[in-house]
């Protein structure tokens, strides 16, 4: 039963990767973002959606930083 599962769960990830993959490759046209004082930036769409996910990444991963750095409190005395 187990192995049935594994099997569907490896399809399911070979049609998703497929499908991103496809959407990839039709969206690969340049695209040109424009910043401020007339400078822009021309590259695939697919590399631009990368980097937005890979600084959304890095911010998040910087707003848990704090949470992960916290000295762990330890009791004053034993309770009882």
């Amino acid at each position: 039963m187990t192995t049935l599962i594994k099997l569907l769960v490896w399809l399911l990830r070979i049609v998703v990767f497929v499908g991103l993959f496809g959407l990839a490759i039709k969206n690969s046209g340049p695209m040109e973002l424009r910043f401020f004082l007339d400078q822009a930036w021309t590259a695939p769409v697919s590399v631009v959606i990368l980097a937005v996910f890979a600084i959304g990444v890095a911010v998040g991963l910087t707003a848990a930083l704090s949470v992960f750095l916290r000295p762990q409190r330890k009791p004053d005395r034993e309770p009882g």
